[in-house]
C-alpha cells in the first residue's frame, strides 16, 4: 500500500475528504518526526512505539581484504509493536478467536 492508497482508504473509513485526510496524516507524521528528533518515544495505543536508539561505534572487518574499518556511532529508529500486533502477524494476519 502506498501513501495515496493509504490516504484514500483512510478518507473512505473516516468520512473526511482526501485533502483533509492527507493534511491530517502529514501533520501526524510531522509531529512524530519532531518528537523523535528530540529523542522522545512516540507510542500509538494498540499499535506500538517508536524510539530513537544510539548505535555505538564498532569495528568491522572486510572479509575479502581483511581490512578493519571503524563505523562511527549513529542514531537509528526502532519500532516495538504491541503484543496483539505481534500475535496477529505471527498467525499470518488472521485474528485470534
Amino acid at each position: 500500500m502506498n501513501n495515496k492508497e493509504y490516504i484514500n482508504e483512510l478518507a473512505r473509513r473516516s468520512g473526511y475528504t482526501q485533502e483533509v485526510t492527507r493534511k491530517l496524516v502529514h501533520d501526524v507524521v510531522a509531529e512524530m518526526t519532531d518528537r523523535l528528533g528530540e529523542s522522545e518515544t512516540v507510542s500509538i495505543a494498540g499499535f506500538g512505539s517508536f524510539e530513537v536508539k544510539k548505535r555505538l561505534e564498532r569495528i568491522l572487518v572486510n572479509p575479502s581484504t581483511k581490512q578493519r574499518m571503524l563505523v562511527p556511532p549513529k542514531l537509528v529508529l526502532s519500532f516495538r509493536p504491541v503484543a496483539s500486533v505481534k500475535e496477529k502477524l505471527k498467525n499470518g494476519g488472521e485474528e485470534d478467536e
